[in-house]
This record gives structure tokens, sequence and C-alpha cells, in this order.
């Protein structure tokens, strides 16, 4: 007996870790522009409404936990753990957030996160100081860095303005902490990474993938993120963030 005890021991320690304690594997996912497409950019870079509440019904009904960085370290403790985040600041993501107001209830408390650009804020086409701080204010959105002109980072040498003065500005206006940066065009370098590492806790890419804890060297600073666009049906979506 105390050998086939010692088998079924041995077997678990072998098999557990790969099973067990696998790291889960996190969808972050990017938007653009909520709206309807009326002809003006990329199409690609717009998302519906109607679609986009789909998604977040889908989330929803299939017990997904919606996080912003804030939350980073809930990411091992709650059900499905996934990041909703949106580029640039654009006036239409109050839609986004009428949505999940709409779809708020006590099982769901749907959050997500704005990357804004600090210089383009107010701007017609873009978030204005009020709408930041009240969505700031309402818990459900999450506003942090998208740098303060947008540039290439890894071509730009006024990193301090980009990275540093885009927080302050950002912080002054919501009076919440910003610790998250995404990299326009998703472009970074090891100079870049060493820059960001000055001010924030967390630097996104685009790099398409599901992230996964694995221990290399300042993962929080190339985080993944997976596109979802004006083609991406629903059957497409479902794919994406159960990692099919």
């Amino acid at each position: 007996m105390k050998k086939v005890a010692m088998f079924f021991l041995c077997l678990l320690i072998l098999i557990l870790p790969s099973h067990v304690f696998a790291q889960p594997k996190v969808p972050i996912l990017i938007y653009h522009s909520i709206d309807e497409f009326k002809g003006k950019g990329s199409r690609e870079l717009y998302v519906t409404p109607e679609n986009f509440e789909k998604q977040m019904i889908y989330l929803r009904d299939h017990g997904y936990t919606l996080l912003t960085f804030d939350r980073w370290q809930d990411i091992n403790k709650v059900n499905k753990p996934i990041f909703i985040t949106f580029d640039d600041g654009y006036k239409n993501n109050l839609n986004a957030f009428s949505i999940f107001q709409k779809l708020k209830n006590e099982r769901f408390k749907p959050t997500g996160t704005i990357f804004v650009i600090s210089d383009f804020i107010g701007r017609s086409n873009r978030l204005s100081k009020s709408d930041l701080k009240m969505m700031a204010d309402s818990g459900i959105i999450s506003i942090q860095s998208h740098t303060a002109t947008h540039p290439d980072l890894t071509k730009i040498k006024n990193y301090e303005y980009e990275l540093k003065g885009s927080r302050e500005k950002i912080q002054k206006i919501t009076g919440k902490p910003v610790t998250a940066l995404a990299y326009p065009y998703g472009n970074f370098s090891n100079k870049v990474v060493a820059e960001t590492k000055k001010y924030y806790l967390f630097g996104l890419t685009t790099t398409p993938e599901l992230f996964s804890e694995k221990g290399i060297k300042d993962e929080f600073y190339l985080l993944p993120r997976i596109y979802i666009k004006y083609s991406t049906t629903l059957d497409d979506f479902a794919k994406i963030v159960d990692g099919e």
C-alpha cells in the first residue's frame, strides 16, 4: 500500500504543476471607436454600439470578470479575468460607458480602461476633462495614459514630457493614479521600456496574444493586446476571449 501511495503522490507532483498551478491566460482587448462607422477614418477601428453590447453580454453570460489595472493582482483570484481597453480617448467612448452602466447588476460589474492622449483632451472628437472626471468618479472607467502627443516612442528623445507629463496631467484631471501606459502604434524598444518603468507599473503593446505570466524580464511592460474590430463577429469574439 505504501508503494501504491508513493506512486500516486509522485504522479500528482508531476501532473499538478501543468494543470492546477498553470497561470491563467488573460485576454486584454483593445478597442478604439464605439460608434457607427460614417465613412471617416479606418472602418476596422470602429465597433458599433450594438456589437459592443452583444460582446459585453457574452462576457456577462459566460462568467467573465472585467478588471482595470489597479486590480491587476486579482487576476489569480477572480473567475475568468479580462481587461477591456480603449485607445486615444475618443468622445464616442461615452457609448461604451453607457453600455457598461446599462449592463451593470449585482453579479456583473463591468469596468474598462481608456488610454487618453493628454494633449488631445477636449478636442471636438475627444473626451473632455469633465467627461474624464465623471467616468473616473463612477468607478466604471479607469483613465490611463497614451502619451502626451501620440509619437512613435522609439523615435523620440523627450520622454519626460510624453510619459511623466501626460501622467501628471491626467492625474490632475481625474484625481486617480495613472499607472499604465499604452505605447502608441504598439511600438516599443528596450529604451522605451526603461523610460516607461520610471513612471508606470504597466506598459501595453499590440502583440496579439493572451497574457500569461511567464516570469520573464519586464513582462508587465510587454503586455499583449488583441484588437476587436468592425469585422469581428460574435463567434470570432468568443474564440478570442476563450483562447480558441
